[in-house]
């Protein structure tokens, strides 16, 4: 049985449906997968449905951008309470961020004479949630670049003439919401960003887990972070960041993430949902 534990659909940057992800989770006989959208919840439901029509286990998830030193660092929230109120309300700030965001990327566009529309990103968003990949597919659209990556290329990578930094939360906050919500905070694709040096600290304050296997994490750098939880006693989980059709091939199953993992995970859940429910819960059950 494994698992694929970092997915996104068109509720944030990915191109899938909740329907269509859990029919190709389906395909690839998973057993269990998790929605990790950015700075969103709102996939959850429809996708916890699809996957119970297909039988595979659904596990709520987010993944939210933080820092840590200057250091971004990307935390994925699972098990999450998805009426938590400290949550939807922190996570429409962050969406008003990104919308922000897609504002300013737009002007600087206008500013280089490529006469795109704000509206056109958000028609072609149509989530809370935008983000790069949108004002790609809508410059793609109007014919201002040839491909995606030219898009990325030209205009949109970092230090490139539309890129605009993102506004991160504090890891440390971070957390604390995925905590509070009853979820358990994983390190997303620590091989990507570089955050070695911030692991110690991170996981002081409360680091639950860490995403070793990755798409774009190799063999010695999946160890290497398997290692890391070793030390650290870091729950481990894995994902292939399904983007959809956004990214060139859709992904899913492409890690495949043993399911004793989850079970780890859920039972990490568990212990901290009952933590929260703290000494009413042992009333109730004494009754």
């Amino acid at each position: 049985m494994v698992a694929d534990l970092h997915l996104h659909t068109n509720f944030s940057d990915g191109t899938f449906s909740p329907e269509e992800l859990a029919s190709h989770g389906k395909r690839h006989g998973l057993a269990a997968m998790s929605l990790t959208d950015h700075d969103t919840v709102e996939g959850c439901p429809r996708m916890a449905a699809a996957c119970e029509a297909e039988g595979i286990e659904f596990i709520s998830g987010t993944e939210l951008t933080a820092e840590l030193n200057g250091i971004e660092v990307h935390l994925l929230g699972y098990g999450i309470d998805l009426e938590n109120k400290k949550l939807l309300s922190e996570v429409a700030r962050f969406q008003a961020v990104r919308q922000n965001r897609i504002h300013e990327m737009v002007a600087r566009l206008n500013r280089l004479n490529v006469p795109l529309q704000a509206e056109a990103v958000f028609e072609i968003a149509s989530c809370r949630s935008p983000g790069r990949p949108h004002v790609a597919r809508a410059l793609v659209k109007a014919g201002f670049c040839g491909s995606l990556d030219e898009a990325f290329e030209r205009f949109l990578k970092i230090n490139r003439p539309a890129w605009v930094p993102k506004c991160k939360v504090s890891a440390l906050e971070a957390m604390d919401l995925i905590h509070q919500a009853g979820g358990v905070a994983v390190m997303a694709h620590p091989g990507l960003n570089r955050t070695d040096e911030i692991i110690p600290e991170i996981v002081e304050a409360g680091l639950d887990g860490i995403e070793c296997f990755h798409t774009k994490h190799s063999a010695a750098t999946s160890h290497h972070y398997l290692q890391m939880a070793d030390q650290f006693h870091l729950l481990i989980t894995g994902g292939s960041d399904c983007h959809g059709l956004n990214k060139g091939k859709p992904l899913v199953g492409t890690v495949r993430l043993p399911y004793h993992h989850v079970e780890k995970l859920k039972s990490r859940v568990a212990e901290r949902k009952a933590a929260l429910a703290g000494p009413q819960s042992a009333l109730h059950t004494s009754h």
